[in-house]
């Protein structure tokens, strides 16, 4: 099957009442990357320095060669950066989640009782901070098994969060496939956590971020200044706190690390920010484990058939009737490049109008013709199908006068010696009094308007038909 694997529908304009405990308007979560001695480094075992998230400008890795300066500034993440950021975050009361990188966690013993002593959750980063993009799927899941086993060793429990950050195409699924993570964050496609199917395993995502992220600091275009990063992270919270505050609560997530934001210029700006969110009733301050476990309880997932999972025989059997007795535009549409984006209402709709709206204007024809006359000779005989039978119940075209049955057999009966098709209308969008009137203005239109019309009809028939079985 031609099928396309990413989802931009997600929620779609509807998204779910998050629901965050005590009535939050908002839920702020703030991770804390603890990479220190987990970045490449020939000490590591690795061919090069580090060149990634550093204040030194257009840094670049040495091949072969320890480089002074930059482990000197992962020092300082781990020496002194740290141990600022647990004291603001201690002091306000706000709890953390950790990325820890599994390595860097082994060499910082003290660091990770104070992280355990303040109630933080120790989420996995990987077995070494490096880029996964290139490693084969079979190296990674071997990184990842023996990361969760040496995170078990040092922490004293496994991780139950996974972030990798520069990982690989394969990342999130070998994650999952462990099935020992309540939630994986290497996606930033969302502001609120949601399902991913794994195989048999009911995966939740709870997505991070690259721009509320103090890696800022050492990118460009990125923050100069403490006040910068404050600006931009009240900024995110007041629109959230907003979107909360007409019901739809969101999570809003912020990146920082030791050696970014542990220097005394940028920390003063991630203060001023604690300082205002703290200022405002409504906003819940949760772990990502937090996170998990509440939606986990409060939106657990459903499983449900997909379109553009299903084999041809069973798209053509649930979906070849919205057309009327017209499964050939199912057969059609079954072949296109289907993906999430099309296991709903508009998107399986838009699959299906596709086929209709390219077809010959024969094949098209034919589809006009499938369809029943209103209150018609089918209808009285009780055999229209049973979309059509509903249909017409719904605007009482079930229950007729014997005059108003015989009005509606003698325009039908006109209606086609004039145009070579029945008339055609999306009866559940009118009432049998709006329908005559339809009936007697359309019958005078020429055939070329009216094929055109009776086509955009039929299409609208089909999306009320798709309302009743997706999404």
């Amino acid at each position: 099957m031609n099928r396309y694997p990413r989802d931009f529908r997600g929620y779609g304009q509807n998204p779910p009442d998050a629901q965050w405990p005590g009535g939050a308007k908002i839920a702020v979560s703030i991770v804390l990357n603890y990479e220190e001695g987990g970045e490449n480094n020939l000490l590591h075992g690795d061919a090069q320095s580090e060149a990634f998230l550093s204040d030194i400008a257009g840094a670049a890795p040495w091949p072969g060669l320890r480089h002074w300066n930059m482990e000197s500034i992962y020092d300082y993440g781990a020496r002194a950066g740290f141990w600022r950021v647990h004291r603001l975050f201690t002091s306000h009361g706000i709890p953390l989640t950790i990325y820890g990188v599994t390595s860097a966690l082994a060499r910082n013993p003290e660091q990770v009782a104070a992280m355990k002593a303040a109630g933080w959750e120790i989420a996995s980063h990987g077995l070494k901070w490096v880029d996964h993009r290139d490693m084969p799927a079979e190296v990674e899941a071997a990184q990842i098994a023996d990361s969760i086993r040496l995170h078990t060793e040092v922490v004293g429990e496994p991780p139950r969060g996974w972030y990798t950050g520069r990982c690989s195409i394969n990342t999130v699924q070998l994650a999952a496939e462990t099935g020992q993570l309540d939630w994986i964050s290497d996606t930033y496609d969302d502001d609120l956590p949601y399902w991913m199917e794994v195989g048999a395993r009911d995966q939740l995502i709870i997505p991070y971020t690259l721009e509320a992220n103090d890696m800022r600091f050492a990118t460009a275009p990125g923050y100069i200044t403490g006040e910068q990063f404050f600006s931009y992270l009240k900024d995110s919270f007041d629109t959230l706190y907003a979107e909360g505050q007409e019901g739809r609560a969101k999570m809003f997530s912020i990146g920082l690390h030791n050696r970014l934001i542990g220097r005394p210029g940028k920390l003063a700006g991630l203060k001023r920010f604690l300082d205002y969110a703290q200022g405002h009733e409504g906003v819940w301050f949760p772990r990502r484990i937090d996170i998990a476990r509440h939606w986990a309880a409060t939106h657990p997932h459903t499983r449900r058939e997909r379109p553009s999972q299903m084999a041809l025989a069973r798209f053509v059997e649930r979906f070849g009737s919205v057309f009327e007795h017209s499964p050939w535009i199912a057969e059609r549409a079954h072949g296109l490049e289907l993906g999430p984006a099309h296991d709903s209402t508009i998107g399986l709709h838009n699959a299906l109008a596709r086929m209709f709206r390219s077809a010959t204007p024969d094949e098209r024809l034919g589809v006009l013709r499938a369809h029943p006359d209103l209150a018609g000779k089918l209808a009285a005989a009780k055999r229209l199908t049973a979309e059509s039978t509903a249909e017409q119940a719904s605007a009482a075209l079930d229950a007729l006068t014997d005059d108003e049955r015989a009005t509606f057999q003698r325009l039908n009966a006109d209606y086609v010696a004039k145009h070579g098709f029945p008339f055609i209308i999306a009866v559940r969008d009118n009432t049998k009094d709006s329908i005559l009137a339809a009936f007697a203005a359309r019958i005078a239109n020429d055939t070329a308007t009216e094929f055109t019309t009776a086509c955009a009809q039929v299409e609208r028939i089909a999306e009320l038909r798709l309302k009743d079985m997706l999404p």
